[in-house]
């Protein structure tokens, strides 16, 4: 009897953890919350709207650094102006420098010249003096005549007249010798101060020309240095912005695969009909849905004045696109509408969405432009499959044409 009891018990202990995980597995489903479509699509969502924030930021950035380089740009010419015309100063000066230089290699040229005629004025002079003092010499030793002794010893009037002759010829030797010698001596003695007056004022001359140049070279170099400076932050600039250029690019790029793989995930949400290609048009909102117009906006009915909205005929399953970014402020059930969606996208636009057959953003999302954020149906008052569509400001129904 013990033993039969013994059995009970170890069968119930051993099969019951068994029934219980058969009854466990049976209930939880087979996949994880986080492996549905659903979350698929909002994980993906999630991924688009910050890579859309990161490309955002790049963009300013690039935005930034492009103003930023074109401002050095703007520098970097008018610093280059103010070199070119600083060159064309400097060049102007340097040509009246040379022009110094040549008047002063002229003038020590004249002045080499002169220097060699006063010396040869100087040996002249020598040989004046010793011309002269060799003649009062002969004079004093020969105590020559005096015009008596001339006259008295003459022979007659012929030797007379050449006798006189003689000693006018001996004196005018000695006058030409005594004005040579003080002529020279007074040419030598100007040439010399007037020479070295020129030089002097020709040197001055020259070094104020090539003090201007130095200045005028200086301020040209300092003028070069700051474009340097601008040229190098400049560059670096640049380096930044092809730098974030590419990162946008790349960003870009991923969020092209990511709306790919969103869009892969909607078909399967929204069944076997794919979304349609986006549809602009001159306004701001996309048409949500590729269809024709069965009711215009305001269309009188029997049992209304005004019809708030147009009414797009597509098929059940059709993905319905948000006309514009923003954030969902109503996603649900709403009388008359059915499954009903509104986009607040400024402080006073928003557009709304009914007779939805399945809603795929909820409240508090932020969606974009295009994105698909439900599925057309039949919900609510509706006699047959279409996309009741309403634009509003201030929470006012108005013409949705007016934005498309």
């Amino acid at each position: 009897m013990r033993g039969r009891m013994r059995l009970r018990s170890w069968l119930a202990g051993a099969v019951l953890p068994l029934v219980l995980c058969g009854a466990l597995w049976l209930v939880l489903p087979l996949g994880s919350e986080a492996d549905s479509p659903q979350a698929r699509a909002g994980s993906l969502q999630q991924k688009i709207n910050t890579t859309r924030g990161k490309i955002g930021k790049r963009k300013g950035t690039e935005k930034v650094l492009s103003s930023d380089i074109a401002a050095y740009s703007s520098k970097i010419r008018k610093l280059q102006g103010s070199i070119s015309t600083l060159q064309t100063r400097e060049q102007k000066i340097q040509t009246d420098l040379d022009a110094r230089r040549a008047e002063l290699a002229q003038t020590q040229k004249d002045l080499r010249d002169e220097r060699a005629r006063l010396a040869r004025l100087k040996k002249k002079l020598a040989d004046g003096r010793r011309i002269l003092a060799a003649r009062l010499t002969d004079i004093y030793e020969a105590d020559a005549p005096d015009l008596v002794t001339v006259v008295l010893n003459s022979k007659g009037f012929a030797d007379l007249l050449e006798r006189g002759e003689f000693l006018n010829r001996i004196q005018d030797a000695d006058n030409k010798i005594i004005t040579l010698v003080r002529s020279a001596k007074k040419d030598a003695t100007s040439t010399a101060a007037r020479l070295d007056k020129l030089e002097a004022r020709q040197q001055q001359l020259t070094a104020i020309v090539l003090q201007r140049r130095d200045q005028v070279a200086q301020v040209k170099n300092q003028l070069i240095g700051t474009r340097v400076g601008y040229e190098n932050t400049k560059a670096g600039k640049q380096k930044a912005l092809t730098k974030v250029r590419g990162e946008r690019h790349e960003l870009e790029d991923h969020l092209d695969e990511l709306q790919k793989e969103s869009a892969k995930v909607q078909a399967q949400l929204s069944g076997s009909l794919p979304a349609g290609p986006i549809k602009g048009g001159s306004g701001r909102f996309i048409w949500p849905v590729n269809g024709p117009i069965t009711a215009p906006f305001c269309e009188r009915r029997a049992w209304e004045a005004c019809h708030p909205g147009m009414d797009i005929a597509v098929p059940i399953g059709t993905p319905i696109r948000a006309a514009d970014g923003g954030t969902v402020r109503l996603a649900g059930p709403a009388g008359g509408y059915g499954n009903y969606t509104c986009i607040q996208h400024t402080a006073t636009l928003s557009s709304c969405y009914g007779h939805q057959s399945k809603i795929l953003v909820s409240v508090g999302q932020h969606v974009s432009q295009g994105q698909i954020i439900g599925l057309s149906g039949n919900t609510g008052f509706s006699t047959g499959p279409h996309l009741h569509f309403e634009a509003r400001i201030n929470g006012a129904v108005t013409n949705p044409m007016n934005y498309l």
